[in-house]
């Protein structure tokens, strides 16, 4: 199935979470949330080198020095509203509140006691109004476990396969979010098969009627995968696709269990973090781009095989149409876009290529190797130009 998607975000506002947010995360189109989950701020320099810009959650706090850590890096955090956390709810340092983590999940009862059921949604909501009540000028941030995406997920004990579940949850934050990992996934259902981070995000698109901003955790370490890591290619394409889903923010998981407990991993792996810093500059540039609103009726794309998909989500920015294409296949793929408006004779630039691709009468065709993302710029005058100049049309 090839898939042409806008997404549900049409008229959700810019940025992490919208400018209602008074002590909330920049509503600067230019910003784009990149953030790393649970991290001792002692490393918030290096992951700010490495194009982070936000930190999600603080083991056991937030502290006093924490915050103090954090806002020596400038490094900005969504973290428990506990009672250090409200005493400095005046502190731009903090621009959101943690909301439990995996409360979809079942519920320890103990050690050696077993698990209980999840975390009943009324509950959750019911904090989330008793958060909002304390500070309504920063937003709640719920992280989801991997039932969003997979239905099959036996971690939810008791409502594994209950999907209808999660429009409750939603109802209990500002920013929702949900954790996949699929490069290092122990099922056999799910292990390679990186759409499922797609799948996710749309699933909450769809839950939060495109009403709430929708984040996801990225796998960026090898966790408790002593076999195999994630690529930095393989990371890139589930950013991508997260984003052309519409995730309007994206948090890297960079611990490490096995086969040695490493809380930044992600700083210890020089080819992981090269990869992992070059795409956050390359969100970062593009950020005035993801936060344009979606065009709803750009064309379509064809991959020729009935059984492949790509994503395509598209943008207006700057004079010129974006399309963002992700392969969400293991094969490579010759893939047709038909772009509706366009010159008969125009360029499609191909992002940080240093190529453009004719286009005749709206349309162009491309390769995209496995699960590969790409970006391109269609329709700007000055860009058609610049290229005809290079013997590049």
């Amino acid at each position: 199935m090839v898939v042409g998607l806008t997404a549900l975000l049409a008229g959700t506002a810019p940025g992490a979470a919208g400018s209602r947010w008074r002590n909330g995360p920049p509503s600067d189109p230019g910003y784009f949330p990149i953030a790393v989950w649970c991290q001792d701020p002692v490393n918030a320099a290096r992951f700010k080198a490495a194009g982070i810009n936000c930190y999600v959650a603080l083991w056991q706090g937030p502290t006093e020095e924490q915050l103090a850590a954090l806002r020596a890096a400038g490094m900005p955090v969504i973290c428990e509203q506990n009672e250090v956390g409200l005493k400095h709810r005046n502190d731009p340092v903090i621009i959101g509140w943690m909301h439990g983590d995996e409360p979809d999940n079942a519920q320890s009862l103990g050690e050696g006691k077993g698990y209980g059921p999840p975390v009943p949604a009324g509950e959750i909501v019911a904090s989330y109004n008793r958060i909002r009540k304390a500070d309504p000028t920063r937003p709640v941030l719920l992280n989801l476990g991997q039932g969003v995406a997979w239905d099959n997920w036996y971690g939810r004990g008791v409502r594994t396969n209950h999907p209808e579940d999660y429009p409750g949850y939603i109802r209990g934050c500002d920013i929702a979010s949900f954790d996949i990992y699929p490069v290092v996934h122990d099922s056999g259902e799910v292990a390679g098969n990186l759409q499922f981070v797609g799948r996710g995000v749309d699933r909450l698109v769809k839950w939060t009627g495109g009403k709430k901003a929708v984040w996801n955790c990225l796998e960026a370490s090898r966790i408790s995968n002593t076999m195999v890591e994630p690529t930095a290619a393989q990371v890139a394409s589930e950013a991508w696709m997260a984003i052309a889903h519409g995730s309007r923010g994206l948090i890297y998981f960079v611990h490490q269990f096995e086969p040695r407990f490493v809380e930044a991993s992600l700083l210890e792996n020089p080819a992981l973090l090269a990869g992992v810093t070059e795409l956050n500059r390359r969100i970062r540039e593009l950020a005035p781009v993801i936060n344009s609103p979606v065009v709803a009726r750009w064309g379509k794309v064809s991959a020729g095989r009935a059984d492949a998909t790509v994503t395509v989500t598209a943008r207006k920015h700057a004079g010129a149409t974006w399309l963002i294409a992700v392969s969400e296949d293991a094969r490579p793929l010759e893939v047709i876009f038909t772009v509706r408006g366009l010159k008969k004779d125009a360029a499609a630039a191909v992002e940080w290529e240093n190529r453009a691709i004719p286009v005749k009468n709206g349309i162009f065709n491309d390769r995209l190797g496995p699960w590969e993302a790409r970006i391109y710029r269609l329709g700007n005058n000055q860009a058609d130009r610049a290229f005809k100049g290079q013997g590049l049309l």
